[in-house]
C-alpha cells in the first residue's frame, strides 16, 4: 500500500481495524484517512450502527423443522449419504 490510503484501502481495512489488530503504522494512515474523508467517516458510522442492530437483534430459537431437516443433511453427510441417527 502507498503511504496515502484510498477509500478502498481503507474500506479492506476496516474488519481488522475495528477488531483493533491492525500495526500502529497502519491504524495512523487509516486515521489519517478517516479525518479528511466525509464519505468514508459516514460509511464507517453506518459500518459500526450496523454491527449494533444486528447485536441488538439477539438469537433466535431454530425452527424445529430447520432443525431437523439440518440435523438429517448433516448425519446424511456424516455418514456417507445415509442418514443415521447416533445411539
Amino acid at each position: 500500500m502507498s503511504a496515502r490510503l484510498t477509500c478502498q484501502d481503507a474500506i479492506a481495512l476496516l474488519l481488522e481495524y475495528l477488531e483493533a489488530t491492525l500495526d500502529a503504522e497502519v491504524v495512523a494512515r487509516l486515521e489519517a484517512h478517516l479525518a479528511e474523508c466525509e464519505p468514508w467517516r459516514a460509511y464507517l458510522a453506518t459500518y459500526r450502527r450496523t454491527v449494533g442492530v444486528v447485536g441488538e437483534a439477539g438469537k433466535g430459537p431454530m425452527p424445529d423443522e430447520l432443525r431437523r431437516r439440518l440435523e438429517t443433511f448433516l448425519l446424511e453427510r456424516l455418514h456417507g449419504g445415509r442418514a443415521a441417527l447416533p445411539e
